[in-house]
């Protein structure tokens, strides 16, 4: 593990970065906050491109559609199609298509922006009537919740009805004075009040969303770099994915949260989550770090 790239890089590192060929980049908190593109994020995707770099967008974040990302990208000065982008609304899809492939009625805790990507795949949102009963709940980041609609969740959970979360992020990241209650601890709400988990959990840091570009672009493990500003999602996926972990400190974690991973790394039997290959100021600080272990 590099704090920075002003340390010695040993040549161990030097030679991981050098096989990178694909950046998996998280959004909110790594090229941008909130609203907020970061000021290097342009130079840096220019540069990783001139270096014949790849890189996608993979997000925990669902409460937007692909189209409203793309959108939102294209608003910042980003450059992207659907072949670039992979959100948890997705994964959520694929999941229900693969596991529940009757279920076409949807309990959905998430945004009307959300809602429409499932619709798009041929879903139908179910209405908040005790009647209306779902074939699947999917609890995801709602910016639009309301009591009501977190009580019918709620008893759908308590129902016995599958019920699938599309990420465990405790919060969002935000550039204003406000905290954004996320999915997971929308989830522990609703464990609270029924008892009942999710049964399944999507996003990272399932490697399910690595695996996908792995095996879309050809690629090892070992050239892929995931790219984020969380270790219990970003750099957990690329441990679980076998592929090369990058936090980067411009959005959640903090260099104490860092050593108290390291620190519980090297002291438990069983440590809960690991320490990333490599930490970052930023996103500029890594396409530093790799164009130099390129040359």
């Amino acid at each position: 593990m590099s704090e920075n790239h002003n340390k010695t890089i040993t040549p161990e590192l030097r030679q991981k970065l050098s096989k990178i060929r694909h950046l998996a980049l998280d959004m909110d908190g790594t090229i941008y906050l909130g609203s907020t593109l970061f000021p290097y994020t342009l130079k840096f995707l220019a540069d990783m491109k001139e270096a014949g770099i790849g890189y996608s967008f993979l997000t925990n974040n669902p409460s937007r559609s692909v189209a409203d990302y793309l959108k939102k990208l294209e608003g910042l000065g980003i450059q992207a199609d659907e072949e670039n982008m992979y959100t948890t609304s997705l994964a959520a899809i694929d999941y229900i298509k693969a596991n529940y492939p009757s279920a076409r009625r949807l309990f959905l805790l998430g945004t009307p922006s959300m809602v429409s990507q499932f619709e798009k795949a041929g879903f139908e949102a179910c209405t908040d009537d005790p009647d209306d009963v779902p074939d699947v709940l999917v609890a995801a980041f709602d910016t639009t919740l309301d009591y009501q609609k977190l009580c019918r969740a709620a008893w759908w959970a308590s129902q016995g009805v599958p019920y699938i979360a599309t990420n465990p992020d405790r919060v969002c990241p935000t550039d204003q004075r406000t905290v954004l209650v996320d999915c997971g601890s929308l989830c522990r709400c609703i464990e609270h009040a029924t008892g009942r988990k999710p049964d399944v959990t999507l996003g990272k840091p399932d490697p399910n969303m690595l695996y996908g570009i792995m095996e879309r672009l050809g690629l090892k493990p070992e050239e892929v770099a995931m790219v984020g500003d969380r270790i219990y999602t970003d750099t957990a996926t690329a441990h679980n994915a076998g592929a090369f972990g990058v936090l980067v400190l411009s959005g959640e974690t903090t260099m104490e949260i860092v050593e108290k991973v390291a620190e519980d790394a090297r002291t438990s039997p069983a440590p809960e989550f690991f320490p990333p290959d490599l930490v970052c100021r930023d996103v500029k600080e890594l396409g530093e770090l790799l164009i130099e272990c390129r040359k």
